[in-house]
């Protein structure tokens, strides 16, 4: 599902380019739960955006479902986004002023993929998958930080994606919540979704099926279960 070969990303910057991730080689099959661990500029977030189309690798071949990100158009990864990687940001990233299922919808509306009309009840069924059935209609301010997260992880599952990617997504959240938001990745992954989290929480990455570790932008240890 995810092909990652000799990846290496380099940004510009006003000391002179900074290596961000070296020729990093990685695979991850369907229903993976895999946990990126590593201290905080170690390359996870970098990593995430290049399995997730959000930025090209600078030399490396990038790999997912098929689709060879580094040689594909803007307008293909556009679409290869919104159709087959979901993103869970840690601050949740919900628009303030739209109800929590226009939030879930926002993905269906970009990728026009569902008919119209079915879009609130897709919406509707996502958010009693994530425990809130009945906050449909209120504004994200109206929620918990716990609460704020499972409707982020709902939108991420708008377009039923077999990829949902996930930066430091427990980080703001109590110990108790964010047992339950890692146990709905787990059972994501059950079903068949490859599930690739950036975290710096033992935690996490012990429920993990594999865990990927990064250090100055070099892969340490990739260990299979």
């Amino acid at each position: 599902m995810i092909e990652l070969r000799r990846v290496t990303k380099t940004y510009a910057t006003p000391a002179g380019p900074f290596p961000a991730l070296t020729e990093i080689d990685l695979d991850a099959r369907a229903g993976e739960l895999v946990a990126i661990t590593g201290k905080s500029g170690s390359g996870k977030s970098t990593l995430l955006n290049l399995i997730g189309g959000i930025d090209r690798a600078t030399a490396g071949d990038v790999t997912v479902a098929g689709v060879p990100l580094g040689r594909s158009s803007e307008r293909t990864l556009a679409r290869f986004r919104g159709a087959t990687v979901g993103v869970v940001f840690q601050f949740f990233q919900l628009l303030p002023t739209l109800s929590v299922a226009e939030n879930v919808m926002l993905p269906m509306d970009f990728l026009g993929a569902r008919p119209t009309r079915e879009r609130r009840r897709r919406a509707l069924e996502l958010l009693a998958r994530v425990g809130l059935p009945d906050r449909a209609d209120q504004l994200p301010a109206a929620l918990s930080g716990g609460q704020q997260q499972r409707v982020a992880i709902a939108r991420a599952l708008a377009n039923d994606p077999p990829i949902v990617i996930a930066d430091e997504p427990t980080g703001n959240l109590d110990s108790e919540t964010a047992r339950a938001v890692i146990e709905l990745f787990r059972t994501l992954a059950t079903a068949g979704t490859t599930v690739v989290i950036a975290t710096h929480e033992r935690d996490i990455a012990r429920l993990a099926s594999r865990t990927v570790a990064l250090e100055d932008g070099r892969l340490c240890r990739a260990p299979r279960s």
